[in-house]
């Protein structure tokens, strides 16, 4: 008998973006596997199994919900935002590839989630919304040369640019590197967003522009937004802004 995955996104952290598709899921499950703090933003109802794990530990994370899957039980997989953007979607398909056929009987279903770029575009207005890029600055999995080379495509070619993972206590000087980078390619008045633990009551947003922007600005529960050439800042009052990309490029 095969059970059933689902991989949900539990959004950035108030509990209102947290979709009722990913609360229908929850409450379907049996059994509930995830990074620990993420488990503890999920109210499990009696009678649930709360399998808590260490955040590097992604690809046990996901052997343990197939195997619970194979005999029989349902499973939800937990990740903050969207569980498909840098998170455990794509290690629990891994995770499938790996396994060859007897993976491949196991139903999964991908529940999707408000990501932390979207939630901390739409505290600021819309500086997503023309052509952008998300890269995560974690080398833990890629190596730093790529990231670099990624960044700097990116930026050359004139995205908006959303890095998750920008600093950790393991990644201090990173980000200080990648803005560094920036500065030879964009325009020292670049609005540069630093949005902090978007959506939860210690929520923290700063707006600097990229002449100004410091590493000290971000942690890592940060997300930053990096301006495109076209990106406009629009007062609103008490020296805030709103910060937009509008939807028409000019030609090349």
């Amino acid at each position: 008998m095969s059970g059933h995955i689902h991989v949900v996104g539990l959004g950035p952290g108030d509990a209102a973006h947290v979709t009722p598709a990913a609360s229908a899921a929850l409450a379907q499950a049996g059994h509930l596997i995830g990074y620990g703090p993420y488990l503890a933003r999920v109210s499990a109802r009696p009678g649930q199994v709360i399998h808590a794990s260490d955040n590097r530990a992604e690809m046990e994370r996901a052997h343990h919900a197939l195997s619970l899957a194979a005999a029989g039980e349902t499973v939800a997989i937990v990740s903050s935002g969207d569980a498909g953007i840098f998170a455990m979607a794509a290690t629990l398909f891994e995770a499938i590839e790996t396994l060859g056929e007897a993976g491949q009987r196991v139903d999964v279903t991908v529940v999707p989630g408000v990501t932390a770029m979207v939630a901390a575009a739409a505290r600021l207005g819309a500086p997503l919304g023309h052509d952008f890029c998300a890269i995560s600055l974690s080398d833990n999995l890629k190596p730093w040369e790529t990231i670099l080379g990624r960044v700097r495509a990116a930026a050359e070619a004139d995205f908006v640019l959303a890095f998750y993972n920008p600093i950790s206590k393991a990644r201090l000087w990173q980000l200080g590197e990648i803005l560094k980078l920036l500065r030879t390619i964009r325009a020292p008045r670049t609005p540069v967003i630093f949005a902090t633990a978007i959506s939860r009551p210690d929520e923290h947003v700063q707006v600097a522009d990229l002449a100004n922007a410091e590493p000290k600005m971000a942690d890592m529960r940060t997300l930053v937004i990096v301006g495109s050439s076209a990106s406009r800042c629009v007062p609103r009052g008490d020296d805030d802004v709103w910060i937009y990309t509008p939807r028409r490029a000019a030609a090349a």
